[in-house]
Order: C-alpha cells, then structure tokens, then sequence
C-alpha cells in the first residue's frame, strides 16, 4: 500500500515521516530527497531556490523502489506491515499527491505556518507564497482531483507526535478495511481563506 503524505511546505510531513518510520518500521521515501539527490529534476529555479521536478523520470524511478522493495518481501522479509499484512510505504512530499492514489494532506493555518517558516529562515515571498497556497487549499483541492482518496489532518497547535497518530489512525484503518470509520478525516473541514492577507 502506497500512502501519500503531502502538504504546503512547513505542516509537518518530514517530522511526522520520522516519526513513522521510528515508531511503525514503515518505509517512508522522502521524494524531495531523492529528486535532489538523484537529479530527477528538468530545471532549477534560482529565484525560488528550488528544482522543478521531472515527474516522469520521478514515476520511473519510485517504479524501480517500489519494485525491488515488493521483491524483498516476496523473498521472506517481513517489515513495513500493516494491519492485513499488507506492506506499507509513504511517500513523503508536497508532490506526493501527483503520484499516489491515497493521500493524507497535513494542513496549518496559515498564519502559524508563516512563524514555521520564519524558523526554517524562508524569504519572505516564499513565506507568502506557501501561507498562500494553504489558505486557498492548493494541495488539497489538487489531490481531491487527481487522487482516490483524501483525508486531511490538522496539525495547528498539535505536536508532531499527535499529528502522527492521526496519520497511524488513518492508515490502519485503511489497512484493516476500515475506511467507513474515517468521516473526521474527510476533506473540507478547514476553510482559511479569510487568512489570506
């Protein structure tokens, strides 16, 4: 099972990916990473500081992970399960939902996401852009449209430990075939478009 873990820039996916490969064994790719790493990117964008991702060579590339993870566990290795035994991965990244079918959108308000990102030392018009983009729900309204399905968690004021559980919730009950029990998770609970400044 391949799970998305998506979001704008600063709602917490690498801390809670961290956390999940700690806490669970679950296999989590962090696709920004190996884009870098790999040069799986078609251009950089010096204004933005950023690369623009080659999502064909992205899709070919997880293809080839994917695979040699399914032929590990073909051969008797037992890692990254979930409730029916089905092997876990995570894909985690603010592309994630471009390539996975079932999504999980972590979400901050803007204005505390503007202080994460602040943190981290963003330019200011990288601040705005992705303070932006969470008000008026760019990945979620993206992966609403391309993926399956989407559930959407909210980490305003929560650590990256209660965000995480959330996530667990999430997967396991999908794992379990207990996706009916997951209403709380549906999109569309969180409207921050009067955050916009």
């Amino acid at each position: 099972m391949l799970i998305g873990l998506t979001g704008t820039p600063g709602t917490g996916k690498t801390s809670v990916g961290k956390l999940l490969e700690k806490r669970r064994g679950w296999k989590v790719i962090y696709l920004n990473d190996l884009i870098k790493e790999e040069k799986l990117y078609s251009e950089v964008d010096e204004k933005r500081d950023a690369v623009i991702a080659d999502m064909e060579l992205v899709r070919v590339r997880l293809e080839g992970i994917l695979g040699t993870e399914e032929n590990e566990k073909d051969e008797g290795h037992k890692k990254n399960k979930g409730h029916n035994n089905e092997e876990i991965f995570i894909l985690e990244s603010h592309l994630a939902h471009h390539i996975a079918d079932t999504v999980i959108v972590l979400r901050a308000y803007p204005p505390e996401l503007k202080k994460r990102l602040e943190k981290r030392g963003y330019s200011e018009e990288k601040i705005n852009e992705n303070a932006e983009a969470e008000a008026i729900d760019l990945i979620l309204v993206e992966a609403d449209e391309w993926c399956e399905k989407v559930y959407e968690v909210n980490t305003t004021g929560r650590t990256a430990e209660e965000t995480a559980g959330d996530v667990e919730k999430i997967i396991d009950y999908l794992a379990g075939g207990k996706e009916e029990e997951l209403d709380e998770f549906r999109p569309g609970s969180l409207d921050w478009i009067n955050s916009v400044p």
